[in-house]
């Protein structure tokens, strides 16, 4: 079954003088990215995380954010310098562009400066965080199972999703086969017509030349392999569909293979009814490449 790469977890958990909350969501990406927002004064948290969130995910725009609270009361605010110093220097950068366009600013407060990310650390007394990194990493199996069965429960639901669209194509494409083999003698007629026209204006003609002609005109008028290839793609993505792990690219391409064939499809229709089939396939293929991009 296909996994969706859209989700969300959330979990909390309380142990050792701690009290913490996880959250973790994704959506859609090309590859996998990851964005952390972790306590920095637990050593080394960042690291094990990031290899675990590696191990349990292939694909995927994923946000996980942690925040922990001490319940011992020996936590201290620490002024950063660094970060301090460069939220100054931007801050009198944007001031300066300010000033030359004419505008001016209001000076901010040191309460301002404090509430910025990363200005005032928080961090607890003890220097030993290995007990409480244990323990995070610990509760955060869970939370990836979680986040996991949701993606799944995703995927499920995208799945059936994308059958109804796959049996509308294939529904499309019969409509198809059945409509070019009705205007066959109409196609038929149309080149005998021709070919008489042709030879009773023309002397001399050169006969190996007019069938070559011909039979390129009967050539670019036949959309009996756009169907053929239009069946082998419905079973295909039928199969992608039943396929166990990461098939989100290859479904992606399948679905480009989909659409070639519809537009070639009906740049070959020579017929109101054959062009109006092939609108409805490139509508549905459209549809069906939005939910393939949520496909891990």
């Amino acid at each position: 079954m296909i996994t969706s790469m859209t989700g969300f977890a959330a979990r909390k958990g309380q142990a050792a003088g701690y009290s913490w909350g996880w959250e973790i969501r994704s959506v859609n990406g090309k590859g996998l990215d990851l964005r952390l927002r972790l306590p920095d004064w637990i050593d080394g948290l960042e690291l094990l995380v990031r290899a675990e969130l590696a191990r349990a995910l292939n694909r995927g725009n994923v946000s996980l954010t942690l925040k922990v609270t001490s319940e011992l009361g020996d936590t201290a605010l620490r002024l950063n310098p660094t970060v301090l110093r460069s939220v100054l220097v931007a801050m009198a950068e944007v001031d300066h562009a300010a000033r030359e366009t004419g505008l001016t600013l209001a000076a901010p407060t040191a309460a301002d400066l404090l509430t910025l990310r990363g200005v005032l650390d928080a961090s607890a007394a003890a220097e030993d965080t290995a007990p409480l990194r244990a323990l995070l990493l610990t509760d955060l199996a869970p939370l990836l199972a979680e986040f996991t069965a949701m993606r799944n429960a995703e995927g499920a639901a995208l799945a059936t999703v994308l059958g109804a669209q796959l049996d509308r194509v294939a529904a499309l494409t019969d409509d198809a086969a059945r409509e070019a083999e009705a205007r066959r003698p109409a196609m038929a007629q149309t080149l005998r017509d021709n070919l008489a026209r042709i030879l009773g204006a023309a002397e001399g003609i050169d006969e190996t030349r007019l069938a070559q002609e011909l039979a390129l005109l009967a050539v670019k008028s036949d959309v009996t392999e756009e169907i053929d290839r239009l069946t082998a793609h419905v079973a295909a993505a039928r199969a992608l569909l039943a396929e166990p792990g990461q098939v989100g690219r290859k479904f992606d391409f399948l679905v480009q293979e989909f659409m070639r064939e519809a537009n070639t499809l009906c740049s070959k229709a020579q017929s109101v009814a054959l062009t109006r089939i092939g609108l409805g396939l490139k509508a549905v293929i459209d549809q069906m490449r939005e939910q393939v991009q949520n496909v891990e």
